[in-house]
């Protein structure tokens, strides 16, 4: 039987990565939703559904007429400005509850042959964003005892699946790295921005971070692959996965290859908000993509949400020693996926990709 992958959240880091790996296997056609088309280029073709999840009514309408729809890779996300502080507000998290309602609810009357829906939680299940994280975090773990949106959407999708009788997975990577712009959580342009704005302005690329911190990534395309994985693989279904490149990182450690890849020359540690810095660049900015062809792309259309994820990913502001943020994913390869990707090669990967479209200036 053909398989249809509706994929939500098209045009962010996960989504993007997601349409790009279905698009590759001729078995699966694709339809992607997002509220503007993921820039994808090339490849086979795929239907596009422009919509505003938290709209109910559009939700009906867009999703009311999907019978063909065997898998759903939901990977939509609702952030409110500043995004951080957002992460323990109700009405933050009332919205994205909505919004999983608003696909499912219309989705299952007209897709009789739904099979599976990976959903995404993150590291804030274990209390990132709070308080330290058991090292390493496991999927086995009670639930973190805090209000959040994952267990809004997680209890009522089993819910959902077990009176429809479709499968689930949810996945729990950590750190994404991918391609699009504007977007809440994606480090690459705004590292990218912030090393065109030190080299415009001869000031050397030193980190803007607070203290030493060791963690993990994952690259988007790892995650897309284990997207497809958990919608073809028995032993993921009902399951949490933790999800990561395999490897640990410090950014001052990485800051090099980084810097190598821009063409920028590193200099000493200096401390500054890229949430603030970013935005008041913007006529530097301007002036860069003037001089250098790019797109015409303004800061703020480049920056969505993540410089105030830079913030927290970098400890801007902290001078206390900070736990290491480890998530085990023992689980993951133990049911069967295995591949893994270096996150050196991840951030240079996609800081390469973004200077190839025209998005940041060339290292030359």
């Amino acid at each position: 039987m053909k398989k249809t992958v509706l994929i939500l959240g098209a045009s962010g880091v996960v989504g993007h990565s997601a349409v790009e790996e279905f698009l590759s296997k001729p078995e699966y056609d694709v339809i992607s939703v997002s509220r503007r088309r993921p820039d994808i280029e090339g490849g086979r073709p795929f239907k596009h559904i422009s919509v505003d999840l938290r709209d109910a009514e559009a939700s009906r309408r867009a999703f009311g007429a999907l019978p063909e729809v065997t898998h759903v890779v939901y990977a939509a996300l609702y952030e409110k400005p500043g995004l951080v502080a957002g992460w323990s507000e109700p009405d933050q998290m009332d919205t994205n509850l909505a919004m999983l309602r608003n696909l499912l609810e219309p989705l299952t009357a007209s897709a009789k042959n739904l099979k599976h829906l990976t959903l995404f939680q993150g590291t804030k299940a274990y209390g990132i964003h709070l308080h330290p994280m058991p090292i390493p975090a496991r999927e086995r773990a009670p639930r973190d005892n805090h209000a959040n949106f994952y267990w809004l959407q997680e209890d009522y999708l089993r819910e959902t699946a077990k009176k429809v009788g479709f499968d689930f997975t949810i996945l729990r990577p950590q750190l994404i790295i991918g391609a699009p712009i504007g977007v809440a959580m994606n480090l690459a342009p705004i590292i990218g921005a912030y090393a065109a704005i030190c080299r415009e302005e001869g000031e050397p690329f030193g980190f803007p971070g607070g203290v030493s911190y060791v963690w993990e990534a994952v690259d988007a395309r790892l995650v897309a692959q284990v997207c497809r994985w958990a919608a073809e693989t028995p032993a993921a279904a009902g399951q949490h996965f933790n999800v990561t490149n395999g490897d640990v990182f410090e950014w001052r450690n990485l800051w090099p290859a980084m810097a190598a890849a821009l063409g920028v020359e590193t200099g000493p540690d200096l401390p500054r908000s890229m949430a603030t810095y970013l935005p008041e660049k913007s006529a530097v900015w301007d002036k860069i993509v003037r001089k250098q062809n790019l797109r015409p792309t303004k800061i703020s259309e480049l920056l969505g949400e993540s410089h105030h994820y830079a913030d927290f990913c970098f400890a801007y502001g902290m001078n206390e020693p900070l736990p290491p943020a480890f998530v085990s994913a023992i689980k993951l390869r133990q049911a069967g996926f295995t591949q893994f990707y270096d996150t050196e090669d991840t951030f240079v990967y996609w800081l390469k990709y973004l200077m190839e479209r025209r998005i940041l200036p060339s290292a030359g």
